[in-house]
């Protein structure tokens, strides 16, 4: 039985931040979300070890490729004040910052890419409530069930 909390999917794009680059640094903040309802999922309900799973998409073969842990609670995203930055936000300041974000640390990469296609053949097994197989679901940061966690991991 495992003592986590709560369970989520973090998608990140393999060029711009992959499985393999998070096992080379260990812990990462997870910045540049500029979706509030993703950010609402960092800040109100990620709790340091959490389980993640770590999503790599738009690429040849979107899916999960590994696992991680929340390592912090939410905090500012630094990026949001910095000018040189793609997710600059010239509506957030300092005193009130908009964009939150949290560290994630490796835990392990799969043996194989769990695919985004054989993710939705399992659909009637993951239940009406997964979010990354609703049509029109563009979101970065995803709640999982522990029923889902543990169907998705038997996949590998």
């Amino acid at each position: 039985m495992s003592t986590r909390k709560r369970y989520w999917l973090m998608k990140t794009e393999p060029d711009t931040f992959s499985i393999d680059d998070l096992r080379k640094v260990g812990v990462e903040p997870w910045n540049g979300v500029r979706n509030y309802q993703a950010r609402n999922f960092m800040r109100d309900g990620m709790q340091v070890g959490d389980g993640v799973l770590f999503y790599h998409s738009n690429c040849p073969v979107p899916g999960i490729v590994g696992t991680a842990t929340i390592k912090s609670t939410a905090y500012p995203d630094p990026t949001q004040f910095d000018k040189k930055s793609d997710y600059y936000d010239p509506k957030a300041k300092p005193e009130e910052p908009r964009w939150v974000l949290v560290d994630v640390a490796f835990e392990r990469k799969l043996k194989r890419t769990i695919a985004l296609d054989e993710i939705k053949q399992q659909a009637e097994a993951l239940g009406e409530g997964f979010s990354l197989i609703a049509r029109g679901n563009r979101l970065s940061v995803l709640p999982v069930t522990a029923a889902q966690w543990k169907h998705l991991l038997s996949m590998e």
